[in-house]
């Protein structure tokens, strides 16, 4: 079965949320907040209106997140995102491939 992009979104966003919930020593394998972020974010993927033609959130004129839980993810990419390359580089690649 051949992942779409909104699939890739999923498997980028679980890995970074995971990543910084265990780096900021939050709870095993989530905490309760980063559960919520989690959630949230994956239901606002499930929701986004452009599918597969999806950009990055950052670059999106539509922003669907309450901006509490925008700034949220934020942090977690500012966290995660160049941790990505050590704990999964071939996701990693093909994200930084996608920008």
């Amino acid at each position: 079965m051949k992942k779409n992009r909104i699939d890739f979104e999923k498997d980028a966003l679980r890995q970074m949320i995971f990543i910084y919930c265990k780096g900021q020593n939050h709870g095993k394998p989530l905490c309760e907040d980063c559960q919520i972020l989690l959630n949230y974010a994956l239901q606002r993927l499930d929701a986004c209106k452009f599918g597969d033609d999806k950009m990055f959130c950052s670059k999106c004129t539509v922003h669907c997140y309450k901006p509490v839980m925008r700034e949220r993810i934020r942090k977690v990419m500012r966290y995660s995102g160049p941790r990505m390359l050590y704990h999964n580089p071939l996701l990693a690649l093909r994200h930084l491939l996608k920008k």
